[in-house]
């Protein structure tokens, strides 16, 4: 096949969306699998809601997923400019071609006579479209009308007939141009409408596949039309189902976030976000879920693409992430968590030493099976980096009440005290079952008190691993506080 040439144009009205960023991943891998172009277009026809803050958004979040584009913003390309707000004089030449071939017409009506007669038919029980009021106006009619000072827009005049084409995700699709009104492609006030830009922008950049939404099924017909009008061939096109939440509702803020940002801010991964949004509706085959970039581009068509709407499941991205988190190296897991021990005030400069880099990539590999996000490795790994720690209320209750629990406290420390060196976990867990057999009590109950004492928590890693890397000096001095505890909680009583 001829090398493809796809578009994302997000409109910058607000921060980029997971839907369109698997609308973007889409066309970034299809274009990657075939050795095409993907061009990123911003689509900033709404004036009054987009923003320049918005337009930055955008780009950094594509940036932090890695869905770096051949044209556009920040790079150009033969096709520049790349904003839609920048192009509107190529938009309006299209517009007054279609007028001059006979295409288009001026309309005069005003909105105030549109909404009239809209609600008029809405009134008497029909639906309305344009009746085409202006098609018929003589040319001195139409300079009376600007004479008196009316500026027309102008209206596509839809054709006789049918249109069809098929579909790469939804197949044979056919619309009756009966169901389209004359549409406007260009304002009275001489403003673009989208279909004529994103018709005339596709034309100039060469797109030869339309990879979008489904909600742009209605607005197919229409832009094939106005291809057709133009003298071009309309590009292939694939609609990809609607992303919904786990309420099978269309995705929206009130099922939580929804901003790529805020993924980002929250300690995803780019390469587990990726992972996950691309099997948001596309299969590639068999059982398959942990794939790499390159395995997603090598695996991805447009066949793959269900027809059925993809639910988003925040439990299956923290899956996702975990596994990625489990897939780095050492030292790329302690450089992403380094800023944010950093901010919580538990980063110390010796941890960039060679021995105490490897310790901290020991703790941070011990906690990471409880660990879904970047920034969960921080209360994780605080009880390691922190000289004293606070009790968890429950853990005291469920763990701590046991009488005498003080003593056999005191015996677990005398005996590691002792010779146990090295102080490993093997050699840990042998004095501490040592000790509780000697005073008759169950290793549970020593085990429960030194997680406590190490952790806070009652929950924690292997404790015996905890216990090593904590290192016998600290591990002493948290078992001490934990009798202080004992003692001060039991006068208390």
């Amino acid at each position: 096949m001829d090398r493809p040439r796809v578009r994302f144009a997000p409109s910058p009205t607000g921060y980029l969306h997971v839907g369109g960023a698997r609308t973007a991943l889409f066309n970034w891998l299809y274009a990657r699998r075939h050795g095409g172009t993907f061009i990123l277009r911003i689509e900033d026809t709404d004036t009054e809601r987009s923003s320049d803050e918005m337009v930055a958004g955008i780009l950094e979040s594509m940036q932090w997923l890695g869905l770096e584009w051949d044209e556009g913003p920040g790079i150009g390309g033969p096709h520049a400019p790349y904003f839609q707000t920048q192009r509107f004089e190529r938009h309006k030449a299209a517009a007054h071609q279609l007028l001059a071939g006979g295409s288009a017409y001026k309309c005069y009506c005003s909105p105030e006579l549109l909404k009239e007669k809209r609600e008029a038919a809405e009134k008497a029980g029909g639906g309305w479209k344009y009746d085409r009021t202006c098609l018929g106006l003589s040319v001195e009619e139409q300079q009376r009308l600007e004479a008196s000072g009316v500026r027309p827009a102008i209206r596509f005049k839809v054709p006789g007939g049918k249109t069809s084409y098929t579909d790469h995700v939804r197949g044979r699709i056919e619309v009756d141009h009966q169901e389209i009104e004359d549409f406007v492609i260009l304002r009275s006030n001489g403003l673009p409408i989208y279909h004529l830009s994103v018709v005339a922008d596709d034309i100039d950049m060469g797109i030869t596949h339309v990879i979008r939404g489904d909600d742009h099924i209605s607005n197919t017909p229409k832009h094939i039309l106005l291809f057709q009008a133009l003298g071009r061939t309309p590009p292939e096109f694939a609609h990809v189902p609607l992303i919904l939440g786990t309420d099978k509702k269309k995705l929206s803020k009130r099922h939580g976030i929804t901003s790529v940002t805020e993924y980002e801010r929250i300690g995803y991964l780019p390469d587990a976000m990726v992972n996950f949004l691309a099997l948001l509706g596309w299969s590639p085959g068999g059982d398959r879920e942990v794939m790499s970039r390159e395995e997603l581009i090598a695996a991805f068509s447009l066949d793959g693409i269900s027809g059925g709407a993809a639910v988003f499941d925040p439990e299956k991205l923290d899956w996702f992430n975990a596994q990625y988190l489990a897939r780095l190296n050492p030292h790329d897991l302690v450089e992403r968590v380094k800023p944010l021990l950093q901010s919580a005030g538990l980063w110390t400069d010796e941890l960039d030493n060679d021995g105490r880099r490897e310790w901290l990539q020991r703790v941070l590999r011990l906690v990471l099976p409880r660990v879904r996000r970047l920034p969960e490795f921080v209360a994780q790994a605080a009880p390691f980096l922190t000289a004293s720690v606070e009790y968890d209320p429950e853990a005291v209750r469920k763990h701590l009440t046991s009488a005498d629990l003080d003593r056999h406290v005191e015996a677990l420390i005398a005996a590691l005290e002792g010779d146990v060196e090295p102080y490993t976990e093997a050699a840990i867990e042998r004095v501490l079952r040592g000790v509780a057999d000697a005073r008759g009590i169950k290793a549970a109950a020593l085990i429960h008190a030194a997680r406590i004492a190490a952790t806070g928590k009652a929950v924690s890693p292997g404790i015996f691993e905890v216990l090593a890397l904590l290192g016998k000096p600290l591990t002493l001095s948290r078992l001490h506080d934990l009798v202080f505890f004992l003692r001060d909680s039991s006068s208390a009583r």
